[in-house]
């Protein structure tokens, strides 16, 4: 796995997954090693981030690595008209490995496919977030204690929510996942990634309604409404409070079950559900620290 690149979730097969996840845990017991003292890791966000982007430098910084970059394209000279190709091409001469966030889908393989340098996708517009996706397989894993056979029911955008289509896909590889897809019409899975399931001999099943789930699921993936993905507001206005989470609603569910989220919530899970030991997400975004560290270990040749 040393310099390969990480644009898609399926670019990694199974066992390659299953070991950036236990390479995760060594990082969890010990996340300080100073294991990327010479390295320079550079970390390019053309899109606004708050988790991927300081979750990464925080890995980096732990393990002793020195980060260059920019959080916000506008003070670079991107701002100049500069193209994407030319960024990397001269981004790759001050550095070892490349992580990119970018609005555009496809920007993250154009720019694997330009360079020697690795490139690790930290979100390419509504396509792909593959480290996301390997800090929820985390999360699934230390919570459920196994990847297979579980009840994963997806709520919010399923269309343009990048994090949903790369788990959707990732735990596709596993045995007798079934799949819950709770979304408003607008906002269905998209058909490329409902065919995936299908691919993989899974199942799915669609709904409007979350309470539809609720006694069953082994996990509760909910997501934001991105307003950002919209070009019309008004379509926006239609669906923004389509979900929202409560305390009560948990009311009935299983004992296992945990909830889930990227994040950044608005208002699709009610702070009340904070305190409940259901809730998982704040510890879901810490696991990304040891998740990134394990994969930067990992395709640097140091794990």
């Amino acid at each position: 796995m040393k310099n390969k690149s990480l644009i898609s979730i399926n670019d990694y097969s199974k066992e390659e997954l299953l070991k950036i996840l236990k390479t995760a845990e060594e990082f969890e017991a010990n996340p300080r090693q100073k294991i990327l003292s010479n390295h320079v890791i550079a970390s390019l966000f053309f899109e606004p981030s708050t988790r991927t982007r300081l979750s990464f430098e925080s890995a980096i910084n732990q393990l002793g690595g020195r980060v260059i970059g920019f959080s916000d394209s506008s003070s670079t000279s991107v701002k100049k008209g500069e193209s994407l190709r030319d960024t990397i091409e001269t981004v790759s001469l001050y550095s070892d490995l490349i992580v990119m966030r970018h609005p555009i889908e496809g920007s993250a393989r154009f720019a694997s496919e330009i360079n020697d340098t690795p490139i690790i996708n930290a979100g390419d517009g509504a396509n792909q977030h593959p480290t996301q996706c390997l800090l929820d397989l985390y999360s699934i894993q230390k919570t459920q204690g196994t990847l297979d056979n579980l009840d994963i029911a997806f709520v919010g955008d399923l269309k343009y929510g990048r994090t949903v289509h790369s788990l959707v896909i990732a735990m596709s590889m596993f045995k007798n996942t079934r799949f819950h897809l709770i979304s408003p019409v607008e906002l269905k899975l998209p058909r490329s990634v409902k065919d995936f399931i299908i691919e993989s001999g899974l199942s799915y099943t669609q709904y409007t309604d979350i309470s539809d789930v609720m006694e069953f699921v082994d996990i509760l993936y909910m997501t934001r409404i991105q307003a950002e993905r919209f070009a019309d507001p008004m379509e926006y206005e239609k669906v923004k409070n389509s979900y929202i989470l409560n305390n009560a609603m948990l009311n009935g569910s299983k004992d296992n079950l945990r909830i889930l989220h990227p994040l950044p919530r608005v208002n699709e899970i009610d702070e009340d559900v904070d305190s409940n030991k259901k809730a998982y997400y704040f510890q879901q975004a810490r696991n990304g620290v040891y998740v990134r560290q394990a994969l930067l270990a990992t395709i640097l040749g140091l794990r």
